[in-house]
């Protein structure tokens, strides 16, 4: 489980964490003074803590038109997943006191918050193209980032993120998602494949043939994708939407709490 709003900053201040044992100085009252260290030595020693700081979470859902598919009417589309893992997402972040926000947006605190980025969320619609990537100066230094996509398009932007990011101390976790007939490549026979934006088509006389090129060429992106998050100090998951969105949410928890 992630632990929000408990970070430390790496030197003494307000928090609950043990940071370190230092030499009593005046100022120190009777009751700052740490009895049992003391009583090892001949000094007198206060326990420090360690100053602690919210996070500051921006998050990025994918627009592409590709976003809007889904293989089965039983299933929810992958934008509707990953809208729904945003949310999720925010909401435990801001119950425990961390600042989020939608990429490019300011990062708040606050019940007023969740209720906005729920709005924002909820309106969030498909872009013109079949992808989309975000905006090159939203980032900030010291961000944490979560990044939603199914990264079915050109992934240059992603190299040019985590670029970006690791000059700024950005950190933050990459997420695939995408419909299990993508994971699958359930085809056969005759099938005309068109993306939804109807820019790119290919009429397949024999669609089971393609099967393992396309496995293949699936793992080779997602091993580009691991190579250069783990690169750049980030992690990088996927989600397929017949899973449970608990399953992700656990996930992006624990790696947010790295």
């Amino acid at each position: 489980m992630v632990a929000p709003g408990a970070h430390g900053l790496r030197r003494n201040g307000p928090g609950e964490d043990f940071w370190q044992y230092r030499p009593a100085s005046q100022g120190d009252s009777a009751r700052a003074i740490d009895w049992r260290r003391s009583a090892r030595s001949d000094a007198q020693y206060v326990r420090d803590r360690e100053a602690q700081s919210a996070q500051v979470v921006g998050l990025w859902v994918s627009s592409g038109q590709g976003m809007d598919y889904a293989g089965a009417a039983s299933r929810p589309t992958k934008a509707d997943r990953a809208h729904l893992l945003a949310l999720a997402l925010a909401m435990v972040l801001l119950r425990g006191g961390e600042k989020v926000g939608l990429l490019g947006q300011p990062a708040r605190a606050g019940r007023a918050q969740a209720d906005r980025l729920a709005e924002q969320i909820v309106a969030l619609r498909p872009a013109g193209a079949d992808g989309d990537a975000p905006p090159d100066d939203a980032l900030r230094p010291n961000q944490r980032l979560v990044i939603l996509s199914d990264f079915m398009d050109d992934p240059a932007w992603a190299d040019r993120l985590l670029t970006r990011a690791a000059g700024m101390g950005v950190t933050g976790v990459l997420m695939q998602v995408l419909d299990p007939d993508e994971e699958t490549f359930p085809y056969h026979g005759a099938v005309l494949f068109r993306s939804l934006s109807g820019a790119i088509r290919h009429d397949s006389r024999d669609a089971g043939g393609l099967r393992d090129a396309y496995l293949a060429r699936l793992a080779e992106r997602r091993d580009w994708l691991r190579s250069r998050t783990t690169g750049a100090g980030w992690h990088f998951g996927h989600h397929s939407t017949d899973q449970s969105p608990a399953v992700a949410l656990s996930w992006l928890y624990q790696v947010l709490a790295g």
